[in-house]
């Protein structure tokens, strides 16, 4: 199982592990970082945690290096690092105590990516030593009708502090963050549900170290580590070396101006480097990306491209390297407004795609949704208290190499499920009359982007301040290799609703509103689509008879 080994170089023991330990052990943490997210979905309280499951676990080595990641929102993973390399630097690891349990959220001193990403960090012991940290991180739906013309607009901001020490709840500081909030009783549940999450990773881990010994925990976990380098410079090995770029306009309602987005992606050997270089500089909106995010968002891209089976760690990082100036909106710094800082890294997904369509087309998909925001808040007429009802409404997948895009769905870095209508109605006073999908919509291509979704929602009993909206609502996601574009982004106002400034509004009861998020873009020439597909897309209602014969060229 294991052994004492010497370097024969310095003359250090160190512990060697067979593999089939390692493969046990390394599967165990996965399953430990699953279990716990499990655990906050199932004890959470908010509609946005517990049926839209945004929320991520991370076991992180005493080091702060990345050992395990769950399979859910890959942008949390800058939350996530940012707050263990905070900790791991600013706090003196002699004070730290078993029970102690650090609480961030602020994307300018290592809490987060935005706001409402807030994460829970906890010190494993075991022996006496601190051998690990476990780490969660959760969206709660609060701080709407805020501005985002820079971060002190945006909600209450949380460096990296101890929210318990030693397992006690320090009240004075839970009440000074429940005073910043407007849904207080839903923090207080989810954070309880954030900390049975973390509890339950402690054990877990410490239940791994007793049955096989720290030291071939720690053990297991650098040869984890190292087989994920491994493959990571195997997979970048198989695209061909050279240097690959890519420009596109971008658009978010967020922000008035269109932007012109570039990447240049150079593959050398067995390494990579995403240079953002020439990108414009950090704006008063929302969309601003801190370096962390961007470095999740990037990290996402390759490993979507090259080998999803890589073990998501510090590894799996090393060959990939992220060049982005100081100050753009891809490395803001503080005082830059956050909140939508999935906005533009949506994009930066589809930019990393196109820039290597030239190298590996079978891998790349066409430009997909950006996804469509809507936000209702207000006092509820029943409890008479205010609620927030949040959701990333998702649009499609662009078209692929062999296959059309995926209908209905979020994309790359936010995945999110939806709210179903069942539990949408009953949590909030809202009435969902139209959920369906959209003819046309998809990109028409050889082979076809997905189709978007419609999800118009009427208010009850109450005035309701909505925000709605998503990117590409004027630039629409390409389309790839003679493949046509996907839709925009469209929010329909029902009668007599007054239209929306800079996405902001209010709809008094018995109104409505309809969210459409963007679609995928087509993948190759519509005219080379297989007649039986167009055949069979008419019969379903994807496609017009118009689109069928004008784009496709299907004698109807």
């Amino acid at each position: 199982m294991s052994a004492l080994a010497k370097n024969p170089e310095t003359g250090d023991t160190a512990v060697t592990v067979d593999p089939v330990t390692t493969a046990v052990i390394g599967s165990a943490l996965s399953t430990i970082v699953e279990e716990m997210g499990k655990a906050i979905v199932r004890a959470a309280y908010s509609t946005n945690i517990k049926e839209r499951q945004d929320c991520s676990t991370v076991i992180f080595d005493r080091k702060g290096r990345t050992v395990a990641q769950a399979e859910r929102i890959p942008v949390h993973l800058g939350s996530l690092l940012g707050i263990a390399d905070y900790v791991l630097t600013h706090v003196d690891l002699e004070t730290v105590r078993p029970g102690d349990v650090f609480i961030g959220n602020d994307a300018h001193t290592g809490g987060g990516t935005h706001l409402n990403d807030i994460v829970f960090l906890e010190p494993v012991f075991f022996g006496g030593e601190l051998v690990a940290w476990v780490t969660n991180l959760a969206h709660h739906s609060d701080f709407v009708d805020r501005g985002h013309a820079h971060i002190y607009q945006e909600g209450l901001r949380i460096p990296p502090i101890r929210l318990y020490r030693e397992g006690v709840l320090q009240q004075d500081m839970m009440d000074l963050v429940l005073l910043n909030c407007q849904v207080p009783g839903e923090r207080t549940n989810d954070f309880r549900a954030q900390m049975a999450a973390n509890r339950l990773g402690v054990q877990r881990y410490q239940a791994l170290c007793e049955k096989y010994g720290e030291p071939v925990v720690a053990a297991a976990s650098e040869e984890i580590i190292a087989y994920a380098e491994r493959k990571t410079r195997a997979g970048i090995a198989t695209i061909p070396d050279g240097v690959y770029e890519h420009a596109c306009r971008f658009d978010t309602p967020s922000y008035d101006e269109i932007l012109d987005l570039r990447v240049r992606v150079e593959v050398h050997g067995e390494e990579i480097t995403v240079d953002l270089a020439g990108n414009p500089a950090q704006v008063r909106a929302g969309i601003n990306m801190v370096l962390t995010a961007t470095l999740a968002t990037v990290y996402f891209a390759v490993k979507s491209l090259i080998d999803p089976d890589i073990p998501a760690n510090s590894g799996f990082h090393r060959p990939i390297h992220v060049k982005a100036p100081e100050g753009s909106v891809f490395n803001a710094v503080s005082p830059a407004a956050v909140y939508t800082r999935t906005d533009i890294g949506q994009r930066l997904v589809d930019m990393i795609y196109t820039a290597l369509s030239e190298a590996i087309p079978e891998r790349i998909c066409a430009a997909c949704t950006g996804g469509g925001l809507l936000t209702f808040s207000g006092i509820h007429p029943r409890t008479g208290r205010f609620y927030v009802y949040n959701e990333m409404c998702g649009g499609s997948m662009g078209g692929r190499a062999t296959k059309d895009g995926l209908d209905g769905v979020q994309v790359h870095t936010t995945n999110t499920a939806n709210i179903p209508i069942e539990a949408l109605e009953y949590e909030h006073p809202v009435l969902v009359e139209r959920y369906e999908l959209v003819e046309d919509s998809g990109g028409p291509g050889k082979w076809r982007g997905g189709m978007t979704m419609r999800r118009q929602v009427r208010v009850l009993d109450h005035v309701a301040t909505v925000n709605a909206g998503g990117t590409n609502s004027k630039v629409a996601p390409w389309g790839l290799f003679g493949g046509h574009d996907g839709r925009v982004t469209k929010v329909e106002l029902g009668e007599g609703v007054a239209p929306l400034v800079n996405r902001n509004g209010s709809l008094a009861a018995g109104q409505t509103l309809a969210m459409i998020a963007s679609s995928g873009g087509g993948y190759g020439d519509p005219k080379e689509r297989d007649r039986d597909l167009v055949r069979r897309d008419l019969k379903e209602g994807r496609i017009s008879k118009a689109a069928a014969r004008e784009i496709y060229g299907l004698d109807v």
